[in-house]
């Protein structure tokens, strides 16, 4: 559409935003139908589709209304429950075809507009998945509680790959999206296992994972590739050189754990980037050079160096730690001794990101939602269904978190490239 369609819809909007009580639903349809009319006219533009857009928007409006207590551009301290916090974009697929929609935010709390279902296209993968399964013949005991629950059968090859090809079409706009569009101060890298049928044999497949915040503090689904689990090592640097051919830049600080391969690849491939450590992962790594018994005291040591207030007195605690430990558990003091640099690189950023950035917890939180919605199909029946159901899942995770309130408030970001991010106060705390 043109910049003069734009204009007369616009208008017609503003017109009726300014209706009195009194204006009658007939006026309105007529007031809408005479848009589309003059939209139509330029020739630019599909009118079925136009007006679908058009009260869509009108009914995110209403709806956005209903949660802040006021409408837009209405004064009203004491009705007002929320702010809007302005719009983003969101592809909406119709009958009518792909329809472009501005979404409305909110300051406090999140808002999915009533028009979109967030589960449903992890629904249809997860369903694509059962039916391959069926046609491919390689059904286990939970396949086949859920073929009977959802009636499948009679499919065929050609059916299953007809419904499967627009899924996978929008796995890989997902996963092959640019990312130049902005930077990434922040960077997770993870994996998560799976089980596949390959060669006709059950074998483990790694799902590596990427997330992030942009510098706008939202937080983001980056990446998504399979390897098989004895090859990770060698996946990790395509997997992060695909992110960077996409556009990912500005990389301040990667959280993962110590993968000499992952780790390897972050080296090489995000020069300028820290590398944090994560602080559970080396926990555990400790706890397992020392008897059980000892594995709380080990814990509650480590744990004691992250709760100092900036990187001196910790550094400062963990030598006392180290030193502690060298005389009855040399190994775990060698070990803290050769992580201090990464394990400690949290602290030179603000103050209200470190809780979030010293370990992968996030990204396990993200891992464990993945498990839980794979448990119901158990072994996959190829690579490609456990691409369609993950891929769908990172998706609609992404399309929530955009939905929802920044994991850091724009202003703590701003603070990532300051001189002394210790400095932060309390008050500037994360947004979610």
């Amino acid at each position: 559409m043109n910049e003069c369609g734009h204009r007369v819809i616009l208008a017609s909007l503003e017109s009726e935003t300014d209706d009195t009580e009194n204006t009658t639903m007939a006026d309105d349809s007529m007031s809408l139908l005479e848009t589309l009319r003059k939209v139509s006219a330029e020739g630019e533009v599909d009118v079925l589709r136009e007006g679908v857009r058009l009260l869509a928007q009108a009914i995110m409006e209403a709806e956005v209304t209903e949660l802040t207590g006021v409408a837009k551009g209405e004064r009203d301290p004491e009705r007002r429950l929320t702010h809007r916090n302005g719009y983003r974009e969101r592809r909406w697929d119709t009958r009518v075809g792909t329809i472009e929609l501005d979404v409305p935010r909110v300051r406090d709390g999140s808002y999915l507009p009533s028009l979109l279902d967030p589960r449903r296209r992890t629904e249809r993968a997860l369903l694509a998945v059962v039916q391959e399964a069926y046609v491919a013949g390689v059904s286990t005991r939970r396949v086949d509680d859920l073929v009977r629950a959802l009636g499948i059968t009679g499919m065929s090859k050609s059916e299953v790959s007809r419904m499967c090809a627009p899924l996978d079409a929008e796995v890989a706009a997902f996963r092959l999206r640019p990312l130049e569009e902005t930077a990434y101060p922040y960077l997770w890298l993870d994996a998560t296992y799976l089980k596949v049928r390959e060669g006709g044999r059950v074998v483990s497949m790694a799902a590596l994972v990427a997330t992030g915040v942009a510098a706008s503090g939202e937080r983001r689904v980056l990446g998504l590739e399979l390897s098989p689990g004895h090859d990770e090592g060698s996946a990790w640097p395509r997997f992060i050189r695909g992110l960077v051919e996409r556009g990912l830049r500005g990389v301040r600080l990667v959280i993962s754990d110590d993968h000499a391969g992952l780790v390897k690849a972050v080296r090489e491939q995000l020069l300028g980037s820290s590398w944090q450590r994560c602080r559970v992962h080396c926990t555990r790594n400790a706890q397992d050079l020392v008897p059980r018994s000892a594995r709380g005291m080990i814990a509650s040591a480590i744990r004691l160096v992250f709760e100092q207030p900036d990187e001196a007195a910790a550094r400062a605690q963990l030598d006392r730690v180290i030193d502690t430990f060298a005389p009855r558990f040399p190994a775990v003091a060698r070990l803290l001794a050769d992580a201090e640099p990464d394990l400690l690189a949290h602290f030179a950023f603000p103050e209200p990101h470190r809780r979030q950035i010293r370990s992968t917890n996030p990204q396990e939180r993200l891992n464990k939602e993945i498990k839980r919605r794979t448990s119901v199909v158990g072994i996959f029946p190829t690579r490609g269904s456990v691409i369609r159901l993950v891929g769908m899942i990172l998706a609609e995770q992404d399309d929530e978190w955009q939905d929802g309130r920044r994991y850091f408030r724009p202003e703590t970001m701003a603070l990532i490239d300051a001189p002394a991010p210790e400095e932060v106060g309390p008050a500037l705390l994360m947004a979610s």
